[in-house]
C-alpha cells in the first residue's frame, strides 16, 4: 500500500510546488487545500508555512466614530474596510454600536480571515468567508466608561494573519511548549533555533558534574534553562522575547559555619505556590538531579575574586531573611522585558496585543491580572486601585498611551500588596546591590529593570579558566568559561561577563530578534 501511494504524494507535492510558483490567478489558493491531502504531505508542508507565532494576532487599527474608515489588506482579503456606528437599538441608557466590516478582493474562493474585536471590557470574534459587507453588533455598552472610551478610542480590531489553517497549525505548535513530553521538549528547541538561532549542541556524558561544594562561594550565580513541561514553555516565551539564553535563576550563599545554602525565587512550596526561599545545597541539588522534569541545564557561573571579596555576605543574609517566605515577584515580570515604546516586541507582537492580552486575562482570571500587572500599572500613574479599563482611561485622559505607560521603569523600591516584588534574576541582583557589588552606583541601578541575560552580561564574573573549580567541564571537550553542571545541552550565553555596570543600566533598551542588538548605555 505504502509504495502504490508514492506516486500520489510525489504528484501532489509536485502540483502544489507548480501552483506556489505560479503566476495564475486561481480559484483556490495551495494552502487552503492542504488538509485535504495525506497528513503526511500537508502535514510537513503547514509546518514550513506556520509556526507558533502564526497564532499571535497583528494590530490592524481601530474603527471610531471620529475617523471615516480604516483601511488595510488582510491574508485572504486584499481590500478591506471598518467603520464604527453608535446607535441606541437597545434603547438602554449608553446604547450599542454597529461595527461595518466590508471584504474584497480574496486571493481565492476557499480561503477566510479570522478577526477578533477588543476594547477595554470586552473581546470578541469573527471570521468572513464571503465577499459582502459584514457587521459586527454591540447590543450594549458595559455602562459610561466602555462608551466614553469608545466614542474617543473606537474598536480595536486584530487579524489572524495566518488564517484558520494557521491558526489550527499555530496552536498545535504552541500546545507542546507546555507538554512535559519528548515532544514537547522537541518543540521548545525547534522554537528557540528557528526564533532565536539557539544552537542545542549535546554534550558527551554523563550530563552531570560531580560536584564538590568547596570551591562554590557566596554570591556564585546558578543559571537554569527548562525546556519542558509547564515551565519550559513559559521560559521558551520569556526568552525569544527578552533574547536571554536561560530562562530561571538561583544564587549560591554560605552561612557561618560555612554550609552551602541556595536562594531562589520561583521555587514550588508544599501548597504549590512560587515563592521565595533559601533552601541547603544538597536539597536544592538533589531535586534538580532527581525530581525536576522540566529537564534543566544548570551552569554554575563563579564570581571574580576582586567581587568575591567585595561581596558583603551579612548584608546578603540579611536581605535574603527578609524576603525569605514572601511570593515570586509576577507584579513587575512583564516589565523587565519592556523598556521601549516599539524596540522591545517580536512581530506580531505590539502593546495593543498585549493590551488585548491583558483584558483577555482580566475577563477570565481577575485576580491573576490584579496580580500580574494591575498594581504595576497604578504604580506608573500613581494611582491606586484601578482595574485594566479604568488605567487605560486614565491614560488617555494624561494625553498618554499605553505603550508610553508599560515602558516607565520599574522602582525597586515600590512595595506591592504582598511586598516587595522581585522575580528570579530581581531577587539575586536585589541581593548583589544589598552587598556592594554595584558601589557606587547602587541607588542609580534599578534591578527589577534586569533581564536573565541583562545579568550574566555583567562583568562581575570569573574571566581566568585556570581559578574555575576543578570539576567544571571536566567531561566536556569544549572548555566553557562558566561551569556546566547538569544538562544534556551545553549552554549558550551570548555576551557572558562583558559589561560594566553604569547608572540607569537596562531602563531604556531594545531587544528585538534574532540578533538582540541594544545601543550603548540604553
Amino acid at each position: 500500500m505504502a509504495a502504490s501511494s508514492s506516486p500520489l504524494i510525489v504528484f501532489a507535492v509536485t502540483v502544489l510546488l507548480l501552483l506556489t510558483v505560479s503566476s495564475v490567478k486561481l480559484p483556490f489558493h495551495p494552502r487552503d487545500i492542504l488538509p485535504l491531502l495525506p497528513r503526511q504531505v500537508s502535514w510537513p508542508l503547514l509546518n514550513s508555512l506556520n509556526s507558533a507565532v502564526d497564532l499571535l494576532p497583528t494590530y490592524i487599527g481601530s474603527a471610531s466614530v471620529k475617523n471615516e474608515v480604516v483601511e488595510w489588506k488582510g491574508a485572504c482579503f486584499y481590500e478591506n474596510k471598518a467603520w464604527l456606528e453608535l446607535n441606541n437599538k437597545s434603547g438602554t441608557e449608553f446604547g450599542g454600536g454597529t461595527l461595518h466590516i466590508k471584504v474584497d478582493k480574496a486571493h481565492s474562493w476557499t480561503c477566510m480571515d479570522i478577526y477578533v474585536f477588543v476594547t477595554p471590557y470586552r473581546v470578541t470574534w469573527d471570521w468572513y468567508f464571503k465577499s459582502r459587507e459584514h457587521t459586527m453588533e454591540f447590543e450594549e455598552w458595559e455602562g459610561k466608561a466602555e462608551y466614553e472610551y469608545v466614542k474617543r478610542k473606537g474598536v480595536s480590531i486584530f487579524l489572524m494573519e495566518a488564517g484558520m489553517v494557521g491558526t489550527l497549525r499555530g496552536l498545535w505548535d504552541v500546545f507542546p511548549l507546555f507538554t512535559n513530553t519528548g515532544w514537547g521538549e522537541n518543540s521548545n528547541i525547534a522554537f528557540l533555533e528557528k526564533h532565536m538561532g539557539a544552537n542545542f549542541y549535546a554534550r558527551p556524558k554523563p550530563w552531570v558534574t560531580n560536584v564538590t561544594t568547596d570551591e562554590i562561594h557566596s554570591g556564585d550565580l546558578l543559571a537554569i534553562s527548562k525546556i519542558r513541561g509547564r515551565w519550559g514553555g513559559f521560559e521558551t516565551l520569556e526568552k525569544w522575547v527578552s533574547g536571554a539564553y536561560a530562562g530561571h535563576t538561583a544564587v549560591c550563599l554560605r552561612d557561618s559555619d560555612g554550609k552551602l545554602w541556595v536562594g531562589e525565587s520561583g521555587n514550588e512550596n508544599e501548597k504549590g505556590e512560587d515563592v521565595i526561599a533559601v533552601l541547603p545545597w544538597e536539597e536544592w541539588w538533589e531535586f534538580e538531579q532527581t525530581k525536576d522534569d522540566s529537564n534543566p541545564q544548570i551552569a554554575l557561573l563563579p564570581l571574580h575574586p576582586d567581587y568575591r571579596d567585595r561581596f558583603n555576605v551579612t548584608a546578603a543574609w540579611e536581605y535574603a531573611r527578609s524576603m525569605d517566605g514572601l511570593p515570586y515577584g509576577y507584579h513587575n515580570l512583564i516589565f523587565s522585558w519592556i523598556d521601549t515604546i516599539k524596540g522591545n516586541y517580536p512581530p506580531p507582537l505590539d502593546a495593543h496585543l498585549v493590551a488585548s492580552v491583558m483584558t483577555v486575562w482580566s475577563k477570565i482570571q481577575p485576580d491573576y491580572a490584579a496580580n500580574m500587572w494591575n498594581e504595576a500599572l497604578n504604580k506608573r500613574l500613581g494611582t491606586e486601585g484601578l482595574d485594566l479599563p479604568d488605567v487605560l482611561v486614565e491614560v488617555e485622559k494624561r494625553g498618554s498611551s499605553f505603550d508610553e505607560l508599560l515602558a516607565i521603569p520599574e522602582q525597586d523600591d515600590w512595595v506591592y500588596s504582598d511586598g516587595k516584588s522581585t522575580s528570579c534574576i530581581a531577587f539575586i541582583l536585589e541581593m548583589y546591590k544589598e552587598a556592594g557589588l554595584f558601589d557606587p552606583i547602587s541607588s542609580s541601578i534599578q534591578v527589577t529593570e534586569f533581564t536573565i541575560k541583562d545579568a550574566y552580561m555583567l562583568k562581575f564574573f570569573e574571566n581566568n579558566a585556570s581559578r574555575l573549580p576543578k570539576w567544571c567541564n571536566d567531561n566536556d571537550d569544549v572548555k566553557l568559561p562558566y561551569c556546566q553542571i547538569l544538562g544534556k545541552y551545553r549552554m549558550e550565553l551570548p555576551g557572558y561577563n562583558t559589561m560594566e555596570p553604569y547608572p540607569h543600566m537596562n531602563e531604556h533598551c531594545p531587544s528585538l530578534p534574532p540578533k538582540y542588538q541594544r545601543p550603548k548605555n540604553c
